[in-house]
C-alpha cells in the first residue's frame, strides 16, 4: 500500500521582498495546480510579523512526491532571490533519489532536513466535488 508524504519547508522572507513573495506565491500556486495534478495539497502560511514563510505539500505516495519535484530547480531559482531557507521536514517514505537530493541540498544551505518515515496510522481523505 502506498503511504501519503507531508513535505514542509520554511523559510525566512529576504527583506522588503514580501510583495514579490505575496506575487510569486499566486502565481506558483496556480501553476502547480494546474501541472501537477498528483499534488494533493499545497499550501502557504505567514507568519504574524511576514519575516517567515512555511510550504505545506502533501503527496499520496513517493512517486507523487518525485513528480511534483520535477522542474523544481526552475521554481526554486526564483523563490531563492526572495528567500533564504531555514529548513525542511519530511514525514513518510519518500524515494531513495528525492530522499538524496533533499539531504545535499540541506546540506549546501546549511539548514536541517528532518525525516520521520515511519507512517504509524492516520488517513488521507480525498475531498468530495
Amino acid at each position: 500500500m502506498s503511504e501519503p508524504i507531508v513535505f514542509i519547508s520554511h523559510f525566512r522572507v529576504r527583506e522588503g521582498k514580501l510583495d514579490s513573495l505575496r506575487q510569486l506565491s499566486h502565481v506558483v500556486t496556480k501553476r502547480l495546480e494546474t501541472e501537477k495534478p498528483r499534488t494533493l495539497v499545497f499550501l502557504a502560511y505567514l507568519d504574524d510579523s511576514g519575516d517567515r514563510v512555511s510550504f505545506v505539500h502533501v503527496f499520496g505516495d513517493a512517486e507523487s512526491m518525485d513528480l511534483h519535484f520535477q522542474g523544481a530547480d526552475e521554481r526554486s531559482k526564483a523563490a531563492y532571490e526572495l528567500l533564504e531557507p531555514e529548513g525542511w521536514e519530511i514525514y513518510g517514505r519518500p524515494s531513495d533519489p528525492a530522499l538524496e537530493t533533499m539531504r545535499r541540498q540541506a546540506t549546501s544551505s546549511g539548514v536541517s532536513l528532518t525525516v520521520q518515515d515511519e507512517h504509524m496510522a492516520g488517513f488521507l481523505r480525498p475531498t468530495s466535488d
